[in-house]
């Protein structure tokens, strides 16, 4: 096995392109500078993950302006730096980077939102022993994130996933010491292994079918036609193509860490990490990569027509993520964790996202996982900032008349609140009507998008009755609350902007975004409101939207329950209360079933270790132990007693025969003399005989 690594930038790659690599570079090099650092340097460690992180924002908007420019002329850019990593015999295993509409946007998101909550989390964890240690795994998961977005090769995506998935759970378990935080990092980190395996499965047969796991190379790559009619044209289990295996494959990764359906159990125990923490990994990063995977590989989902305009792979994507979107706003209802809401709101979000992956393609996924990282970012802020100024209150029942104590975090998080509900003008009602809009034309299936309208009328339920709970009524605590400081506001309101803006860029009058990501024109034309069946699927969503917030307005509106009384619904359907109260009992099932399964195979495993395997080698133990208790016993005995016996021997003989050897002439004389008395003696007697 060798090691080289020769660049060969695309035939005029831009030079921000062939830089493009610093963008998560410079985070990860300032994590392990920090990681040097010692406790008390608090502000140095913030200066250097708030400036490392700076810096590859200016690089991310350079990189979105060159994509801009090309296609605002007429040039879709799509821009790579490969690179020979390690040889192995005769086969190469190459690396790269990607430079296109899809990365670009996404760079400038993650970069942005991350960046305006690491400077929220300067006030939030100011108090923090751990703050160092904190801005450390900060920056080295935003470095890894930023890996996923610029990444050329699966097998480079792969690393930065893993790296991913380390940092979410030093994060998720920052507060160790707590062990609802130590086991939800450790379920977090487990649970997406179980995708992850498949993800790498996928990835091996993708290798194998088509010799490189680079995206684009000049023709040459994965995702290119050349390797996907290859693909097409191998035949898996079950009728299904070895591109839609391979798909479906990838989907378990991407479903293990966007949290959906059955995998989602991680991400609402991800909530015992601390509130930035929370609002990195739901909104702009972890969560966003399954997305982003699936975006990315979608010409591999895509390939092949099997079910009248979508795949077996497409067709899956969007029912799991139709379902996970209204599974996880049932659930959402019936919990009082203000930032468990946010988590089960997330899941269901994310659904919508899959959903649109499936139903419309690459831009309309994309686009709601775009303005979901504004306001989803801006609602976990926003909570924290609400737990903060409620002396460390989660439980939304303990609060209450909040919108007069904290006036500008009940400003920002309404907005949060308004574009999560699609309410319309925000930004969630463009980009979350893109995807009914969308379903509305699947040739497939009507369920999906009536799963999702259901899911959004849900959504302005739960949002609806969160707020009034929190910041209307009186308040219900023990400490008198108070507003958050300026660090934390600030980056409230700038999010809370661009939940306002954000979706004025993929309205149906002017699609830019749609058309920047697709690499096609995307006038201005204000007849695209008023199609009649743009202006059927806006209603419908206006309506259910409507009827949830004034359902929920009805329920709770100018009511402050105690805390211990309980809640409207409950009251009403107590039995279908606890089981969205307890989650639908996914855990519960997982713990009779999967983990009752795995805690069984652990003691069989262990009764072989210690009665089998340890049996055996105790068996044989034994046995070499008699042999050389045998051994010992005929050295001793046998060899030894021979040996030593015959030295005895040697030594009293040679002990009479020093005697003689006494080196006194006289007696050998006499000694002869003796001997030749002896001998004529005999010779004497054998004459006469």
């Amino acid at each position: 096995m060798q090691a080289t690594i020769s660049f060969t930038p695309q035939v005029g790659a831009s030079a921000i392109t062939q830089l493009l690599w610093l963008i998560p570079a410079v985070p990860v090099v300032a994590s392990g500078v920090i990681a040097l650092l010692k406790q008390p340097k608090r502000k140095t460690a913030a200066t250097l993950a708030i400036g490392s992180l700076g810096f590859s924002l200016l690089l991310a908007l350079i990189a979105f302006g060159h994509v801009v420019s090309g296609w605002s002329h007429g040039n879709a850019v799509r821009e790579t730096v490969n690179f020979s990593w390690i040889r192995v015999g005769t086969t190469n295993i190459d690396l790269g980077w990607v430079l296109d509409p899809l990365s670009a946007a996404m760079l400038v998101m993650v970069c942005f939102v991350g960046l305006l909550i690491f400077i929220y989390s300067t006030g939030y964890m100011a108090h923090d022993e751990n703050f160092t240690r904190f801005f450390c795994f900060l920056s080295l998961f935003a470095g890894a994130m930023l890996g996923v977005v610029i990444a050329n090769s699966l097998l480079l995506l792969f690393m930065c996933w893993e790296l991913v998935g380390l940092t979410s759970y030093l994060l998720i378990g920052f507060w160790y010491y707590k062990p609802a935080a130590a086991a939800a990092a450790k379920k977090a980190f487990l649970t997406t292994r179980v995708g992850d395996i498949f993800f790498l499965l996928g990835m091996v047969w993708l290798a194998s079918g088509t010799g490189t796991l680079l995206f684009y190379n000049n023709g040459g790559g994965s995702m290119e036609a050349g390797a996907l009619a290859s693909l097409l044209g191998q035949h898996a289990a079950w009728g299904l193509t070895a591109a839609g295996a391979i798909g479906l494959l990838i989907f378990c990764g991407a479903a293990g860490k966007s949290g959906q359906f059955p995998l989602h159990v991680w991400l609402p125990d991800a909530m015992e990490g601390p509130t930035p923490v929370s609002a990195l990994i739901h909104a702009a990063t972890m969560v966003a990569a399954g997305v982003y995977l699936i975006a990315r590989v979608y010409p591999l989902m895509a390939a092949g027509s099997l079910l009248g305009g979508s795949t077996t792979a497409l067709t899956v994507v969007t029912w799991v993520g139709a379902f996970t979107a209204v599974f996880a706003a049932l659930i959402a209802i019936a919990q009082d964790d203000i930032k468990r809401i946010l988590a089960y709101s997330t899941i269901s979000q994310l659904g919508y996202m899959m959903a649109g992956l499936g139903m419309g393609g690459v831009a309309v996924g994309m686009f709601h996982l775009i303005t979901h990282a504004f306001f989803k970012a801006l609602l976990f802020m926003g909570a924290g900032s609400v737990i903060h100024g409620c002396h460390e209150e989660q439980n939304i029942r303990k609060m209450g008349g909040l919108k007069s104590d904290m006036p500008l975090t009940f400003v920002t998080y309404a907005a949060g609140m308004l574009a999560l509900c699609g309410v319309p003008i925000f930004a969630g009602f463009w980009s979350k009507d893109g995807i009914l809009e969308a379903g509305s034309h699947w040739s497939v299936s009507k369920g999906p998008v009536a799963l999702l309208v259901f899911g959004a009328m849900l959504t302005a339920f739960y949002m609806t009755r969160q707020v009034v709970y929190v910041f209307f009524g009186h308040w219900r605590g023990h400490k008198p609350a108070h507003e958050s400081p300026a660090v934390m506001t600030i980056p409230l309101a700038i999010l809370a902007f661009f939940a306002f803006v954000l979706g004025l860029f993929g309205t149906p009058a002017w699609p830019w975004f749609q058309g920047f990501v697709s690499g096609r024109e995307a006038p201005l034309e204000i007849r695209g409101l008023f199609e009649s069946n743009v202006l059927l699927v806006m209603g419908e969503s206006i309506g259910f939207v409507f009827v949830g917030i004034v359902l929920a307005w009805w329920l709770y509106g100018g009511k402050s329950p105690k805390p211990d009384t309980p809640d409207v619904l409950e009251k009403a359907a107590p039995l279908p209360w606890a089981w969205l109260r307890n989650r639908l009992y996914i855990d519960e099932i997982y713990g009779v079933t999967l983990i009752a399964f795995y805690a069984w195979w652990a003691r069989v495993a262990d009764w072989c270790d210690r009665r089998v395997w340890g049996g055996a080698v105790s068996g044989v133990a034994i046995i070499f132990r008699g042999w050389a208790q045998l051994n010992r016993l005929l050295d001793a005995n046998v060899v030894d007693g021979t040996f030593d016996k015959g030295c005895e021997e040697l030594s009293t003989g040679g002990g009479l025969l020093s005697r003689v050897q006494s080196g006194q002439v006289q007696a050998y004389l006499r000694w002869l003399a003796f001997a030749v008395v002896v001998l004529a003696v005999i010779l004497i007697w054998s004459s006469r005989a």
